[in-house]
């Protein structure tokens, strides 16, 4: 493998998603290993225009950020805590559409099968089920923020 080939994949593993990657051939094995970002890193297209009603309100108004942790529930046990995390890289959404209600709120009771969120990705809008059972005690993303894969969501205190 030649210099050139190096930096081509370097310059692709810089594009992608992927963390690491090994080549191995007559001439020798080539290791490449991206260096980890903070999710907040992530650059995500503009808002959707399905969305073009929610996502103006949080990004113009940062004061609103605060307002559900101004409501905070009782101290939950942080032992048992669950955490869902995103099984996917997209855009999180609290709601099906601007016009509906939040599907999972911090005091909701979830059942393995409930929807608690969408996760956007390439324009497809996807249902994230939950897989255990409890209360919801914090939503640890805000709504119309871009998510990473395995990024915690929410925590829960389960039944």
């Amino acid at each position: 493998m030649d210099l050139k080939q190096i930096h081509e994949l370097i310059k692709i593993i810089n594009k992608s998603n992927i963390g690491e990657i090994s080549i191995e051939d007559k001439d020798g094995k080539v290791t490449i290993k991206q260096k980890e970002e903070p999710a907040v890193n992530v650059t995500a297209a503009p808002s959707h225009q399905v969305f073009t009603t929610a996502a103006p309100s949080v990004a113009s108004a940062p004061a609103q950020v605060t307002a559900p942790a101004a409501a905070p529930a009782p101290a939950p046990k942080a032992d048992n805590l669950i955490t869902v995390k995103s099984p996917m890289i997209g855009t999180f959404y609290r709601r099906p559409s601007p016009d509906k209600p939040i599907l999972a709120e911090v005091g909701s009771e979830i059942t393995p099968g409930k929807v608690v969120c969408i996760i956007e990705a390439m324009k497809l809008f996807n249902e994230i089920e939950s897989e255990v059972k409890g209360t919801i005690v914090k939503v640890l993303v805000e709504d119309a923020s871009p998510v990473e894969y395995d990024q915690p969501l929410f925590l829960v205190e389960p039944a």
